[in-house]
């Protein structure tokens, strides 16, 4: 068993969230954990009219150590309260740590499927709960899958995705072929506890694309995640426009790259792909996704937006890790995914900034008036061929510190852009990450439309529905939005912005352990 006490544990635990609580950089809308470590959102879902948000989650400090399933409920997807620990490591086969997975309803009894790691390997594990999901008891049959498949050679073997299909379950794990590439392993069962395993879902190809790409599918799928976009449901006969996707986590040699899917068919035990997307423009920033249905049918969708800091920085500050605000996947006209943030986030809106509809041409500069570093923007905007509109957020008062979001249109007037997230300036600290984040953006007769959620150190920007989340470190406190254009003629048809509440007013304390 992992020793108890890490030696990154330099911070008292009754100090941790004291810290956490005073850290600029913490965001105050999305949502943290107390204090301490916070990775792949787990279990989402509702359970009788409540949102459920598990979480890997370590107490003891900012570091991925002997992990835990922290727990939060909400009414709305917005404001949270912390519930006790869902999971903790014991002796057995989750010794080592309770790994990411899903909740599922079996007849009525809320069951948990998750990666149980013991002798530095993950196992399929399950615990049952109580009808509050409060309380869990693990099955003393784990682990439930007691081996990877026979005569593969996998780089990997963890994270669920668990769904039910006529009068069976069906799971997927995410593993690798070592030599191969990341693939997902299909299992069947009447009782979540007896599994037979059924084969690979579908294999990737490592070989091929830049392993240093943002499109290359990787060594190994993390947190696999398969559903239907559109109408039906898994394994039910295809209608109208809907396709299945397969989404997951690529990574490498224990490094987490980035969140791709492929849209695609799955039918009988295998899925055939149609083509293949990269989820969010900012990679590792949203990695782990997991989504779910809500009660009114929609895809609610939730990631990890990792740290851009150094491991030092985060074990100082008392806190790691963010979960990104949940998003709506719906499917476009083009066949891909597209995502909006849940409207329930508008109730955090306070004071309103408008401004009318405008012409920028070339070397035209603005201060908007807009100020903070907990915000929501709305902007409706058409570029001219060859037009570019540089968004200044987080600006200081003198210009040290800036982090843009750039949209560009092509000379030619295709209906093809780029988006771009600029954080070269976003820091006075030079040790944070500032790679530039950038994807092609759907832009009908250059028509974009722009939202762009701000929160300390965390921002997410949906255009045309294309998201790009990244984490950004100003020093200098500074909130100021900008607008410029840099090349040809942008109309500006409109600008909204809101400054945003938080969603924790009062303190908060490390999560109780379980009784």
């Amino acid at each position: 068993m992992t020793e108890v006490t890490h030696p990154l544990a330099t911070v008292p635990q009754d100090e941790l969230v004291g810290r956490a609580e005073a850290d600029p950089l913490r965001p105050r809308f999305h949502f943290v954990s107390p204090a301490g470590w916070l990775n792949d959102p787990n279990g989402v879902s509702q359970w009788n009219g409540t949102y459920h948000l598990f979480y890997q989650y370590n107490p003891e400090g900012a570091f991925h150590h002997r992990i835990q399933w922290g727990h939060a409920t909400s009414t709305d997807l917005v404001s949270w309260s912390d519930q006790p620990v869902a999971l903790e490591p014991s002796a057995g086969p989750d010794a080592e740590g309770c790994w990411s997975g899903v909740l599922v309803n079996d007849g009525g009894t809320p069951t948990l499927v998750y990666s149980g790691r013991s002798g530095g390997k993950e196992l399929p594990c399950v615990a049952a709960g109580t009808p509050d999901l409060q309380d869990w008891t693990k099955d003393p049959r784990n682990p439930v899958i007691g081996a990877p498949p026979a005569g593969v050679d996998i780089t990997a073997f963890r994270d669920h995705c668990v769904w039910r299909e006529g009068s069976v379950w069906r799971q997927l794990v995410g593993s690798g072929i070592r030599d191969v590439g990341g693939t997902a392993f299909l299992y069947e069962s009447s009782d979540l506890r007896t599994w037979d395993y059924l084969g690979p879902l579908f294999i990737g190809d490592a070989s091929q694309g830049d392993p240093e790409g943002p499109d290359w599918t990787g060594t190994m799928w993390e947190c696999v995640d398969l559903f239907r976009a559109g109408q039906g449901s898994l394994g039910s006969p295809h209608a109208g426009d809907s396709t299945d996707v397969l989404v997951f986590s690529a990574w490498n040699d224990g490094e987490t790259r980035h969140p791709l899917y492929w849209t695609g068919r799955y039918a009988g035990d295998t899925f055939d792909p149609k083509s293949l997307h990269r989820l969010d423009f900012g990679g590792r920033f949203f990695y782990a996704p997991q989504s779910f249905q809500d009660e009114s049918g929609r895809r609610v969708m939730f990631g990890w937006m990792q740290e851009g800091r150094s491991d030092a920085a985060m074990v100082e500050a008392g806190w790691s890790g963010v979960m990104s605000l949940p998003r709506v996947a719906t499917l476009g006209n083009d066949g891909t995914l597209e995502f909006a943030p849940v409207p329930e986030i508008g109730k955090l809106r306070r004071s309103h900034t408008h401004m009318p509809a405008q012409v920028l041409v070339a070397g035209t500069a603005m201060d908007t008036g807009v100020s903070g570093n907990q915000l929501d923007l709305e902007v409706e905007l058409q570029l001219s061929a060859g037009a570019e509109l540089r968004l200044g957020l987080l600006g200081s008062v003198d210009g040290a510190e800036e982090t843009v979001v750039i949209l560009g249109r092509s000379a030619d007037g295709g209906a093809t852009g780029m988006l771009h997230l600029d954080r070269t300036r976003s820091s006075l600290d030079l040790a944070v990450d500032v790679e530039e984040k950038s994807g092609p953006l759907p832009m009908t007769d250059g028509w974009v439309r722009l939202r762009i959620l701000v929160d300390r150190s965390a921002v997410e920007i949906f255009a045309n529905g294309k998201p790009l989340t990244a984490r950004v470190y100003p020093t200098q406190g500074g909130g100021r939005v900008t607008l410029a254009a840099t090349e040809g003629t942008v109309r500006l048809l409109s600008f909204d912005a809101w400054t945003m509440a938080g969603v924790f007013e009062e303190t908060r304390s490390l999560l109780p352990e379980r009784k």
